[in-house]
C-alpha cells in the first residue's frame, strides 16, 4: 500500500513551474477574490497566496464585505477583470447564499478563468478544446499518470455530483473513455458499488462514507471529500480501508495541495495559450 504524499508531489510541479516562470521570463499574477471572512476560505486563500510566492508569482487578495450589494460586486469584478496586469483570477467559493454563484463565475472570461468554472470555460473543457483542466482533475490526473495508473479498462465508482468535484471529475472520466459508476450518497447502499471496484474517487463531503469492508483488496483510492468533524478535517474514506488498498490519496495531504499546484500551472498554460 502506498499512502501518496500531496504535498510531496505539489512541491515537484511547483519547483518545475517556477523554472519555468524564471527562464521564460513570464509576468504572471493571480487575483483572488474573497467575500466576507471565512476562516477555512481564508486557509485557503493563503495556501494559494503561499504557492504563489514560491513559484515567483504576483498574487492580489480582493477582500469584500460578505453583505456587498450584487451590482456593486459585479463593477468591482469588471474593474479586476479590465486590470491587464492580472493574469487569472480567482472567486474563492463558497459565496454567500444571497449571491448569484453562476452569475458571478460567469463574468471571468475564457482567458483569466484558471479555476475553470464558467459555464463558457467548463462547456470548452468538456469539448476537449481548453489547454488547461479543472485544478481537481488536474491533480487525479497527475496522479494518475504519476504512478501509471490505467483508468481504462477499469472498474471505476466516482461518488459525489458536485461542480467543484464531481462534475468536472465524470467528464474527465467521460473523455478518457473509462468507463464508471457515478453515483452520490442517496443512492442507499453505496457499498454495492465500490465492493468490486478497481477505483473509488470520492469527492461527496461525507466523512467516513467508504469503509474498510466497502471496498476490494487492491482498489486505488482516491479521496476528494473534505469535511469538518469535532474540529478535524475528514474525508469520504475511512482510514482503516488504507491497509486493504494499493494506492490511497488520502484526506489530509493528498489531492488537496496538488490541486492548489494545478491551479497554478493553468495559470502558466493559460497566459501562454491566450497571450
Amino acid at each position: 500500500m502506498i499512502i501518496l504524499d500531496g504535498n510531496k508531489l505539489a512541491k515537484e510541479i511547483l519547483e518545475d513551474l517556477a523554472g519555468e516562470i524564471r527562464e521564460k521570463q513570464l509576468q504572471l499574477k493571480t487575483a483572488v477574490i474573497l467575500l466576507g471572512n471565512n476562516l477555512i476560505s481564508s486557509s485557503y486563500v493563503n495556501k494559494k497566496k503561499e504557492a504563489c510566492e514560491t513559484v515567483g508569482v504576483g498574487f492580489q487578495l480582493f477582500n469584500f464585505p460578505s453583505d456587498i450589494g450584487g451590482s456593486e460586486l459585479r463593477e468591482k469584478i469588471k474593474k479586476i477583470i479590465d486590470d491587464k496586469s492580472i493574469s487569472g483570477i480567482v472567486i474563492q467559493l463558497p459565496l454567500p447564499q444571497k449571491v448569484d454563484t453562476s452569475e458571478i463565475l460567469n463574468l471571468i472570461p475564457v482567458s483569466k478563468d484558471i479555476d475553470v468554472l464558467s459555464d463558457a470555460s467548463f462547456e470548452k473543457f468538456s469539448k476537449n478544446n481548453l489547454p488547461i483542466l479543472p485544478p481537481v482533475v488536474g491533480a487525479v490526473n497527475y496522479i494518475f499518470e504519476k504512478y501509471k495508473i490505467p483508468i481504462k479498462g477499469k472498474k471505476i465508482v466516482l461518488i459525489g455530483k458536485g461542480k467543484l468535484v464531481g462534475k468536472p471529475l465524470s467528464v474527465w472520466l467521460t473523455n478518457n473513455e473509462a468507463e464508471f459508476y457515478f453515483i452520490d450518497k442517496s443512492v442507499g447502499n453505496v457499498g454495492d458499488f465500490t465492493k468490486n471496484s478497481d477505483i473509488i474517487i470520492s469527492g461527496a463531503g461525507f466523512p467516513g462514507l467508504v469503509k474498510k469492508d466497502m471496498i476490494k483488496a487492491g482498489a486505488v483510492l482516491i479521496d476528494v471529500g473534505t469535511s469538518s468533524e469535532n474540529g478535524k478535517i475528514k474525508g469520504d474514506i475511512d482510514s482503516s480501508a488504507y491497509q486493504k488498498a494499493s494506492y490511497v490519496a488520502p484526506v489530509p495531504g493528498g489531492v488537496g495541495p496538488l490541486t492548489i499546484a494545478c491551479l497554478i500551472s493553468n495559470l502558466v498554460k493559460i497566459n501562454q495559450k491566450y497571450e
